[in-house]
C-alpha cells in the first residue's frame, strides 16, 4: 500500500470532545495507509474527555481492528477499555473506545 504523508492528511479532530463521538477513518486516505488509521484513531481517543467514548469507524481494506488496532491501543492508554462493535454494511468496522473517567 502507497503511504500518504500524515501531515498533509486532514485531522479527525481539532478539540477535545466533552460527548461521545465517532471518528470516520474510513477516507480514501485511510484505505491506501493503516499507520495512519492507528495514528488517527490514537488522536482521537486522546481528544475524547474522561466519561465519554468514541465511535472508531475504521477502513474495511485493513480488515478486522483486533489484527492491528487493539495492540496499538493497548500500548498507547492505561486509561481506556474498547469493544467491537459492528461491521458497517460498507464494509468498515466500529471500535468503541470508553475513556475512564
Amino acid at each position: 500500500m502507497a503511504s500518504v504523508s500524515h501531515d498533509d492528511v486532514e485531522a479527525v479532530t481539532d478539540g477535545v470532545h466533552e460527548n461521545s463521538w465517532s471518528a470516520n477513518l474510513e477516507q480514501p486516505e485511510h484505505a491506501e495507509d493503516r499507520a495512519l488509521v492507528v495514528a488517527q484513531a490514537v488522536d482521537a481517543v486522546e481528544h475524547t474527555a474522561p466519561g465519554y467514548h468514541v465511535n472508531l469507524v475504521t477502513h474495511g481494506d485493513h480488515g478486522h481492528p483486533e489484527t492491528y488496532l487493539f495492540e496499538e491501543l493497548a500500548e498507547a492508554f492505561d486509561d481506556v477499555d474498547w469493544e467491537y462493535v459492528e461491521q458497517c454494511g460498507c464494509g468498515g468496522h466500529v471500535t468503541r473506545v470508553n475513556v475512564e473517567a
